[in-house]
């Protein structure tokens, strides 16, 4: 049995930014229980190096809604980066899982060896569906979705590993 350039990527995409959704719930109620500002969270850092939290959003939901569109042949759906607080975030992140919602199975499957270019650093980058899927769109999410678990977690906020991968059905 073989898997379909959508089985790899939008369900997926979708099921974990419902796994950060839940996450950033619980972190809202952390900040509201502990009389901590959010903004504290939200602008938490795992290194000063890094994104804040808000960011680490940000560019996960960019990741998953972008994805779906290159693989798909169409523009990916920006979104403006002004979410000041839990509420905002999560629905940035329903607007990302409605927009890769939207885009038909029957568009990003067969992608395999389409042409996606996209800009890295502000140089255009070009790979197949398979290599971009693979090498650079898959590995960028999870490593946005992971920072964004991992700085709650570092914050004291109760989340643990079933948070993070979800319920299996």
């Amino acid at each position: 049995m073989t898997i379909s350039m959508y089985q790899a990527s939008v369900p997926m995409m979708i099921r974990m930014l419902t796994n950060l959704k839940g996450i950033l719930a619980k972190a809202a109620t952390h900040a509201r229980d502990k009389k901590i500002d959010e903004a504290v969270l939200l602008g938490a850092r795992l290194y000063p190096d890094m994104f804040p939290l808000t960011r680490q959003v940000q560019v996960a939901s960019d990741f998953a809604r972008r994805t779906a569109a290159r693989l798909a042949g169409r523009e990916p759906l920006a979104l403006e980066d002004n979410e000041k607080t839990f509420d905002e975030l999560i629905a940035r992140l329903d607007r990302s899982i409605e927009y890769a919602r939207s885009i038909p199975a029957g568009e990003i499957d067969g992608s395999e060896a389409r042409e996606i270019v996209f800009p890295v650093r502000g140089q255009p980058k070009k790979l197949t569906g398979t290599r971009y899927l693979c090498d650079f769109a898959l590995p960028n999410f999870f490593f946005h979705v992971t920072t964004a678990y991992a700085i709650l977690r570092h914050n004291g906020v109760e989340i643990g590993k079933a948070d993070y991968i979800g319920a299996l059905d």
